[in-house]
């Protein structure tokens, strides 16, 4: 990977410190990691700037704000046949973008084209999303879906 960046132990534990503690200060954060609040500073800022942090966010509870259903939809799209410049698959991902339900989606390989995250309010949040939204889009050809009955692990540590 060309693209990929080298990080050395303090980067790391500066991101795993950073992936748990979002809003501590760079005091605390050198403290935990061995270095000064300024050099902490550097490093992040240096990471920030090579796009390894990509972005700050709050982690809302779903459920606390009345978001008590998600589910796992694999969606399959017709196939493509013509040589337009878009393909069923730029249409889906450009209009996906506009859908508040879905908050990740990944394209896959296999039999279905891609994994959406859903979060929705209730079972009648649910069918309307996918009977009024997802299965009216036209390149959708088939959907199934899965239901979380109980999450295990939720995280975003990724170092």
């Amino acid at each position: 990977m060309d693209d990929m960046i080298e990080l050395d132990s303090l980067d790391r534990r500066i991101l795993a410190v950073l992936q748990k503690q979002g809003r501590i200060s760079f005091d605390e954060l050198g403290g935990q990691v061995g270095l000064s609040a300024s050099a902490a500073l550097r490093r992040v800022r240096r990471m920030e700037d090579a796009g390894v942090i990509a972005g700050y966010a709050a982690l809302v509870s779903a459920r606390r704000v009345g978001l008590s259903l998600t589910a796992y939809i694999n969606v399959r799209l017709e196939k493509h046949s013509g040589r337009g410049k878009r393909t069923p698959m730029d249409d889906f991902a450009a209009e996906l973008a506009t859908w508040d339900e879905v908050v990740e989606c990944v394209s896959l390989s296999g039999d279905m084209d891609f994994l959406l995250k859903v979060v929705v309010a209730d079972m009648d949040h649910y069918t309307r999303f996918v009977m009024e939204t997802l299965l009216k889009h036209p390149s959708v050809q088939d959907c199934k879906t899965s239901f979380v009955m109980r999450p295990l692990k939720s995280g975003v540590s990724v170092v």
